[in-house]
Protein backbone atom coordinates (compact mmCIF):
# COMPACT_ATOMS: atom_id res chain seq x y z
CA UNK A 1 0.00 0.00 0.00
CA UNK A 2 1.35 3.38 -1.09
CA UNK A 3 0.03 6.56 0.44
CA UNK A 4 0.68 10.21 -0.40
CA UNK A 5 0.08 12.71 2.38
CA UNK A 6 -0.17 16.41 1.53
CA UNK A 7 0.09 19.50 3.67
CA UNK A 8 0.50 23.25 3.34
CA UNK A 9 -2.66 24.37 1.61
CA UNK A 10 -4.65 27.32 2.82
CA UNK A 11 -5.76 30.86 2.15
CA UNK A 12 -3.39 33.60 1.06
CA UNK A 13 -3.74 37.03 -0.47
CA UNK A 14 -2.54 37.82 -3.97
CA UNK A 15 1.21 38.21 -4.10
CA UNK A 16 1.71 35.98 -1.10
CA UNK A 17 3.41 32.63 -0.77
CA UNK A 18 2.60 29.09 0.25
CA UNK A 19 4.60 25.89 0.41
CA UNK A 20 2.96 22.57 -0.31
CA UNK A 21 4.55 19.35 0.86
CA UNK A 22 3.87 15.72 0.03
CA UNK A 23 5.35 12.58 1.51
CA UNK A 24 5.09 9.12 -0.01
CA UNK A 25 5.08 6.11 2.26
CA UNK A 26 4.42 2.40 2.07
CA UNK A 27 5.80 -0.26 -0.22
CA UNK A 28 8.15 1.72 -2.44
CA UNK A 29 10.82 0.13 -4.57
CA UNK A 30 11.53 3.12 -6.76
CA UNK A 31 10.01 6.50 -7.57
CA UNK A 32 10.15 7.45 -11.23
CA UNK A 33 8.64 10.90 -10.85
CA UNK A 34 6.87 13.15 -8.37
CA UNK A 35 4.86 16.21 -9.14
CA UNK A 36 1.87 18.43 -8.59
CA UNK A 37 -1.39 18.83 -10.46
CA UNK A 38 -4.29 21.15 -9.81
CA UNK A 39 -7.95 21.36 -10.65
CA UNK A 40 -9.99 24.53 -10.56
CA UNK A 41 -13.81 24.50 -10.56
CA UNK A 42 -15.15 23.72 -14.02
CA UNK A 43 -11.74 22.85 -15.41
CA UNK A 44 -9.77 19.70 -16.13
CA UNK A 45 -6.98 18.61 -13.87
CA UNK A 46 -3.75 20.08 -15.20
CA UNK A 47 -0.06 19.62 -14.64
CA UNK A 48 1.59 22.24 -12.46
CA UNK A 49 5.09 20.82 -12.20
CA UNK A 50 6.71 17.42 -12.36
CA UNK A 51 10.20 16.32 -11.45
CA UNK A 52 11.26 13.02 -13.00
CA UNK A 53 14.09 11.03 -11.49
CA UNK A 54 17.13 11.74 -13.62
CA UNK A 55 15.16 13.92 -16.02
CA UNK A 56 14.28 17.54 -16.66
CA UNK A 57 11.71 19.33 -14.54
CA UNK A 58 8.58 20.44 -16.39
CA UNK A 59 6.39 23.40 -15.46
CA UNK A 60 3.12 24.68 -16.76
CA UNK A 61 3.67 27.93 -18.64
CA UNK A 62 1.35 29.75 -16.28
CA UNK A 63 3.51 29.05 -13.22
CA UNK A 64 7.02 29.38 -14.60
CA UNK A 65 9.08 31.79 -12.55
CA UNK A 66 6.61 31.76 -9.65
CA UNK A 67 6.33 28.16 -8.52
CA UNK A 68 9.27 25.89 -7.85
CA UNK A 69 9.22 22.13 -7.37
CA UNK A 70 11.82 20.22 -5.40
CA UNK A 71 12.34 16.64 -4.27
CA UNK A 72 14.09 14.94 -1.41
CA UNK A 73 14.69 11.45 -2.71
CA UNK A 74 15.95 10.14 0.62
CA UNK A 75 12.68 11.11 2.32
CA UNK A 76 10.37 10.38 -0.65
CA UNK A 77 8.99 13.90 -0.47
CA UNK A 78 8.16 16.60 -2.96
CA UNK A 79 7.45 20.25 -2.28
CA UNK A 80 5.98 23.11 -4.25
CA UNK A 81 7.15 26.58 -3.28
CA UNK A 82 4.48 28.99 -4.48
CA UNK A 83 5.41 32.66 -4.73
CA UNK A 84 3.67 35.68 -6.24
CA UNK A 85 0.38 33.86 -6.09
CA UNK A 86 -2.52 35.02 -8.22
CA UNK A 87 -6.27 34.47 -7.82
CA UNK A 88 -6.15 32.22 -10.89
CA UNK A 89 -3.91 29.86 -8.92
CA UNK A 90 -6.92 28.99 -6.77
CA UNK A 91 -7.53 25.25 -7.10
CA UNK A 92 -7.28 21.92 -5.40
CA UNK A 93 -3.68 20.80 -5.65
CA UNK A 94 -2.90 17.10 -5.91
CA UNK A 95 0.38 15.37 -5.25
CA UNK A 96 1.27 12.74 -7.82
CA UNK A 97 3.93 10.06 -7.82
CA UNK A 98 4.91 7.33 -10.26
CA UNK A 99 6.04 4.45 -8.07
CA UNK A 100 7.09 0.85 -8.50
CA UNK A 101 6.55 -1.64 -5.69
CA UNK A 102 8.94 -4.06 -7.34
CA UNK A 103 10.78 -4.48 -10.61
CA UNK A 104 9.90 -2.13 -13.44
CA UNK A 105 6.12 -2.01 -13.07
CA UNK A 106 5.06 1.54 -12.26
CA UNK A 107 1.73 2.94 -11.16
CA UNK A 108 0.33 6.40 -10.63
CA UNK A 109 -0.58 7.41 -7.09
CA UNK A 110 -2.46 10.49 -5.95
CA UNK A 111 -2.86 12.42 -2.76
CA UNK A 112 -6.31 13.41 -1.56
CA UNK A 113 -5.77 17.03 -2.56
CA UNK A 114 -5.30 20.25 -0.65
CA UNK A 115 -7.19 23.48 -1.25
CA UNK A 116 -5.28 26.61 -2.21
CA UNK A 117 -7.28 29.82 -2.27
CA UNK A 118 -5.77 33.12 -3.37
CA UNK A 119 -7.77 36.25 -2.68
CA UNK A 120 -7.38 39.53 -4.51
Amino acid sequence: QVQLVESGGGLVQAGGSLRLSCAASGQIFNIKAMGWYRQAPGKQRELVAIMPSGGSTNYADSVKGRLTISRDNAKNTVTLQMNSLKPEDTAVYYCNAVISKSGSIYNNYWGQGTQVTVSS
